[in-house]
């Protein structure tokens, strides 16, 4: 009789085990998202070996996961690219081609700008929330104008800092006070804006560990104001020190018909200092992950949403070898650090080449949490590219019809391999470059592959099209812009 208890209490401790074993293998993965703003290609050592400023944590993530060299924003500022994460569609397709609100004029008027999210247009948030997640969003937002637009109103249970400014410029700036409306209760005095920040993602994090979540950590740094903890900036000024060489290069015919001077060298104390502190911030929630036994489950996301100021605005950083910088849409305006790191599905340490954009957070995420999307995206689910398969080429297309506060010019782009075709929205003057061979954009091939650039430039313009793209407009008396065929 005892026997025959003992193997039936087996059996039922087998049954316990094997139903608590399925449920973790179910659970739906928790998602963490790193969005920092206006971090370029080559500001992290994963990406650039040569890097001034130090992002061990960052960098760690990367042997962790999956880096992708060829990642993408689908935008060179900053507003369109936060669109297409929230959404996984081009930004064009509501007219968000601009941070809210530039209207910035040259030779002609820009095209009209839709400064604000719609609030018919369906979020990652929202959609996590029907899948039972918790969801919670810190730091800066810029979608929206007023309140409706706001996290808190997007699908965020949470909301810790995200408003209408683009940068921290209420109060003492990066340092408490900080002022902000959506930021409560404020820091003590001489706090730090990305440890706030990261503190409050940390919290979050142990406070849902039992519930599947969607931490979106997005940082304000490291848009100006140029800021920095004195501690770090007097580290990178003796660093800087002892660096010789030209800090800056006048690129000829950048515009078309006058030189800009583009920061060339990387030793700008005080933007070190910045990227350190957001690295800083970023190991910080990385350790709330293991200290709250979810690392195992959850997919980490790290990106930024342009390419780093080179070419104006105290130009702090150095893209080289990229062309350009944020507002442009050469390879420094767009091409972003992308790393994923995806639990039992990324290798440690693996690097992909594939051409991934900003539009394929979305589809991705809703995809590890089981949610079916019905309605247009423009994304793709990126977890057979992180399981190291290949994914059916693409086409890749940007559309900026202004005027950039970094000097860049009212443009396009398409990516079809490793050829970029880049159109001039003043005059229709259209430029080809090979990637592969000519990283820098400096080697213009379309005299020499006049059907690539037919064929490259028509596919633009079917796009163009699909997406009703608006283009340059004319001022009062003002000679007529150019304008794509049809």
């Amino acid at each position: 009789m005892h026997r025959i208890r003992f193997v039936l209490w087996l059996l039922l401790v087998g049954c316990f085990l094997a139903v608590e074993t399925d449920a973790a293998q179910s659970k739906k993965p928790n998602m963490v998202v790193f969005l920092v703003d206006d971090l370029g290609y080559t500001d992290i050592g994963a990406n650039n070996p040569d890097c001034f400023y130090e992002t061990p944590h960052i960098d760690a993530l990367a042997a962790s996961g999956t880096r992708f060299t060829d990642g993408y924003a689908a935008n060179p500022v900053c507003s369109p690219t936060r669109y297409s994460l929230m959404t996984g569609k081009y930004p064009s397709r509501v007219d968000a081609t601009n941070f809210f609100s530039g209207r910035r004029a040259g030779t002609f008027k820009p095209a009209p700008l839709v400064d604000h999210m719609p609030l018919d247009d369906v979020t990652i948030a929202q959609v996590l929330k029907k899948q039972g997640y918790r969801t919670f969003f810190a730091g800066k937002w810029h979608l929206g104008g007023s309140e409706e637009y706001y996290p808190q109103n997007r699908g965020f249970d949470v909301n810790m800092g995200g408003h209408v400014r683009g940068g921290p410029y209420t109060g003492n700036k990066y340092f408490s006070p900080f002022e902000n409306p959506q930021l409560h209760p404020d820091s003590p005095e001489g706090d730090h804006l990305p440890d706030r920040l990261a503190r409050e993602t940390a919290k979050f994090i142990e406070d849902s560990k039992d519930l599947p979540f969607l931490a979106y950590l997005s940082f304000y740094s490291v848009h100006t104001p140029l800021m920095g903890r004195p501690d770090l900036v007097e580290k990178y000024q003796e660093r800087a020190r002892k660096i010789q060489g030209n800090e800056f290069k006048e690129e000829e015919q950048v515009l078309g018909d006058r030189p800009r001077r583009v920061r060339i060298l990387q030793k700008h104390a005080v933007y070190a200092a910045m990227v350190e502190a957001m690295d800083q911030a970023v190991g910080k929630v990385l350790q709330q992950l293991e200290d709250s036994g979810v690392a195992d489950n959850t997919i980490v996301v790290f990106t930024s949403d342009n390419g780093g100021l080179s070419t104006s605005e105290g130009s702090p950083t150095s893209n080289l070898p990229l062309r350009g910088g944020k507002g442009w849409v050469y390879e420094g305006g767009i091409r972003e650090p992308w790393i994923i790191r995806y639990p039992g599905v990324t290798s440690p340490g693996s690097v992909s080449h594939t051409q991934i954009c900003s539009i394929d957070l979305f589809p991705t995420l809703a995809a590890a949490a089981g949610a079916a999307v019905t309605h247009t995206i423009d994304g793709v689910n990126l977890k057979p590219v992180l399981e190291g398969k290949t994914m059916k080429p693409r086409s890749l297309f940007w559309h900026y019809p202004h005027y950039s506060n970094q000097g860049g010019i009212p443009g396009g782009a398409i990516r079809e391999g490793d050829f970029k075709l880049i159109e001039r929205y003043e005059d229709g003057r259209v430029h080809l470059y090979n990637l592969k061979q000519d990283i820098g954009e400096q080697q213009d091939l379309a005299e020499l592959h006049p059907q690539r650039v037919a064929d490259m430039r028509a596919r633009l313009h079917d796009w163009y099209r699909d997406v009703d793209a608006k283009f340059l407009q004319q001022k009062e008396g003002g000679p007529q812009p150019w304008r794509p065929s049809n």
